[in-house]
C-alpha cells in the first residue's frame, strides 16, 4: 500500500513514519523536509504534492496549525491560524485528493478531545477539531470508489510533555495508542468515524 504521511517531520508524524514504512511504501510530506514539501494553508501546495506523489492508497495527516493562547489575546488574525490550518488544510486535502488517490482508498485525518473536552488557551484548537469532524461525518456520504474517510482524536500524546500542564488530569495517549487509531482508520472498514485512541 502507498501512504502519504502528511505532517511526518512532526512528533506524531515520525512515529507513524516509522511503524507504517516497516510494511508499506512511505511518502513523507512536511512543510521544509521530507520526500515531497507541502504547506496545507496553500490549495495550490496541497496540489503540487499530489502531482508529485501520484496516485495513492491512504493519506494520514497529523499536520494542523492552530493558535495557543489566551482567549483575551484572540483576534480574527489569531483565529483564522486554525481556520486556515487544521481545519482548511485539512478539509483540501480531501477535496483535493479525492482526484488523486486509488479506488477503496482512504483519508485519515487529526483532530482531539478538544473538540468535546476544552482546555484553557485552546478554544482555536476546540473550534478547528469539531469543524473537521463534521467534515469527516459529511464527505464519509459523498466521497465515491468506496474512498472511506475517519478522524483520529487522541488527548495530549506523551511524546509531547511540554502540552502535560494544559491538560491537567488527562492521561497521555501513548504512541502505540495513536498508532493503532490510524490503523484502526487506515485498514479498517469503518468511515464518517471519530477514533478516540484511549
Amino acid at each position: 500500500m502507498k501512504i502519504i504521511i502528511v505532517g511526518a517531520s512532526g512528533t506524531m508524524g515520525k512515529h507513524l513514519t516509522s511503524v507504517f514504512e516497516k510494511e508499506h511504501e512511505v511518502i513523507k510530506a512536511a512543510s521544509g523536509t521530507g520526500d515531497v514539501q507541502v504547506d496545507i494553508t496553500s490549495p495550490e501546495s496541497i496540489e503540487n504534492m499530489y502531482k508529485q506523489a501520484g496516485a495513492f492508497d491512504a493519506l494520514i495527516c497529523t499536520a494542523g496549525p492552530t493558535y495557543v493562547g489566551p482567549w483575551k489575546k484572540m483576534t480574527d488574525k489569531e483565529f483564522r491560524k486554525g481556520v486556515d490550518g487544521k481545519m482548511m488544510g485539512q478539509i483540501n486535502l480531501v477535496l483535493i485528493g479525492q482526484h488523486y488517490i486509488n479506488p477503496k482508498g482512504s483519508f485519515s485525518l487529526i483532530t482531539g478531545a478538544l473538540t468535546h473536552d476544552p482546555q484553557l488557551n485552546f478554544a482555536n484548537a476546540s473550534a478547528a477539531n469539531g469543524a473537521v469532524e463534521a467534515f469527516v461525518r459529511a464527505a464519509a456520504i459523498e466521497l465515491e470508489n468506496g474512498i472511506r474517510i475517519n478522524a483520529v482524536s487522541p488527548t495530549v500524546i506523551e511524546n509531547s510533555p511540554h502540552y502535560f500542564p494544559f491538560f491537567p488530569g488527562d492521561i497521555p495517549v501513548t504512541m502505540q495508542q495513536l498508532e493503532y487509531g490510524f490503523r484502526k482508520a487506515v485498514f479498517g472498514a469503518n468511515t464518517g468515524q471519530v477514533i478516540k485512541p484511549y
